[in-house]
């Protein structure tokens, strides 16, 4: 602070916080600067949360990492920035960018800075034309890789890597081809299909929950719906739904059908299970039920639409839950509808599905994994095949929120695992004590952004 802001300061004739407030706008104009130099880095807009300042950018990937100087895309990621001397956490959302700039937990119990990442091929972040054998999880690792390279040279503190569900999955699968790249990952309810056609899912959600009579009432309302399968399609096709990728509104019936439990169980708790009509229920309570917890919306054309990249990714490396037909066979007049193929328009070719990349990744993880915290959720059938630590893994840990559902995170764990878990993470990032956290604050991986993208 030079002689004249001394003298000001002294006579009252300016406050401090004009001059902090100025300290910041130059802080921020500096990164800004920063952020503009980056080869290939394009800022898209700026704002602010709370005190921090926030930026939605992008970068120009190669749209095949194995030819760096062939055709280009960009790629969108969003920057929170507090200071460049606090920890940075990338986090990768699986899917699309999230509409606001918003803290992660981890971002939030360290205080620091974040990178969130929009998975290539979601649009606006896909290359035109595009060639979908260049959707993959290397590639995908290798966006990330490029991303964390440039930053790093304005963010020289400890990095953290984070995502809940396909968002934790892609965290981990950019450590397994780049480990160093960050200090360590905070995994939340991220599924791990190593042998696609070998599920419990099927099971598990036959028997979560503490109450049997919950599952054998969803299982009704299942036989319900198909029962009055001509009814619920007229109501559907009246309110102007299409269903043209599914092949008519008795397919996308179908599908809805089948994962009606088990997304019943991903974004509901148990004390909803009072909310499942019984045997003989009318139409209209069936319709309303359904309207409530699964939605009608999303198995349409236009609900599925914007996911084609994920059930790509599905069917051909990621896996999916085979869908459980037991309850209802003999209703089912497309039986094995339900698997990604039916909802990735056919002119986007499948190649064979990779059956060794799930398993890949979890060697990795069992033998040569380190510094990875996983967390999910024990009635979220999407934990039912989890991430497991193994005799290689070092400095790792797993934990499971009671009764927790896909939006199970750090702060619904019990106090003595919590505890444990908010140590690990401060301790790979550096930090002494945790920020002091709103409960109203959520971040992009609250569970309703989940439920927004239906992983």
């Amino acid at each position: 602070m030079n002689r004249l802001v001394r003298s000001l300061l002294a006579f009252g004739l300016v406050s401090t916080q004009v001059f902090a407030t100025a300290a910041v706008s130059s802080a921020a104009e500096d990164v800004k600067n920063r952020i503009a130099a980056i080869p290939g880095v394009r800022i898209i807009s700026e704002g602010t949360s709370g005190t921090a300042r926030t930026f939605v950018l992008g970068i120009q990937q190669p749209v095949d990492h194995r030819k760096p100087r062939g055709a280009r895309f960009e790629q969108r990621f969003s920057l929170l920035h507090k200071a460049e001397t606090k920890p940075m956490v990338l986090h990768t959302s699986g899917y699309h960018l999230p509409g606001t700039v918003g803290a992660s937990e981890p971002a939030r119990l360290v205080d620091g800075n974040q990178i969130s990442v929009e998975q290539r091929f979601f649009p606006p972040s896909r290359p035109s034309p595009a060639d979908w054998d260049d959707l993959d999880i290397w590639q995908a690792a290798n966006d990330h890789h490029r991303i964390v390279s440039a930053f790093k040279k304005i963010y020289g503190a400890r990095w953290l890597s984070t995502g809940a569900s396909k968002g934790g999955m892609t965290s981990v699968y950019h450590r397994r081809f780049f480990p160093r790249d960050v200090d360590a990952t905070i995994a939340y309810v991220a599924p791990n299909d190593v042998v696609n056609d070998r599920d419990v899912y099927g099971e598990f959600i036959r028997n979560v929950g503490n109450d049997p009579t919950c599952n054998r009432r969803l299982e009704g309302v299942q036989r319900q719906i198909l029962q009055h399968r001509d009814e619920i399609v007229s109501r559907l096709e009246a309110k102007g739904y299409t269903f043209r990728q599914f092949g008519g509104g008795h397919r996308a019936l179908e599908v809805l059908v089948l994962d009606t439990p088990f997304t019943f169980w991903q974004y509901g708790t148990q004390s909803q299970c009072t909310l499942v009509p019984g045997a003989g229920a009318s139409v209209d309570d069936i319709w309303t039920f359904m309207e409530k917890t699964v939605g009608w919306d999303f198995y349409t054309d236009a609900g599925i639409a914007p996911y084609e990249t994920y059930y790509y990714q599905a069917g051909t490396q990621l896996g999916w839950p085979e869908a459980d037909e037991s309850s209802v066979r003999d209703l089912l007049r497309y039986p094995g509808v339900s698997v990604p193929r039916t909802l990735v328009p056919a002119e986007i070719e499948f190649p064979r599905f990779d059956r060794h990349a799930m398993a890949d990744i979890d060697l990795w993880v069992r033998y040569q994994g380190s510094r990875l915290l996983f967390v999910y959720g024990q009635n979220d059938p999407w934990s039912a095949e989890p991430f497991r630590l193994g005799p290689g893994t070092r400095d790792s840990l797993m934990f499971s929120v009671p009764g927790g559902n896909h939006g199970s995170n750090i702060a619904k764990l019990p106090e003595k695992d919590r505890a444990a878990a908010t140590a690990a993470v401060l301790r790979w990032a550096g930090v002494s004590a945790p920020a002091t956290l709103s409960a109203a604050d959520e971040g992009p991986d609250s569970l309703d952004a989940l439920r927004a993208r239906r992983d």
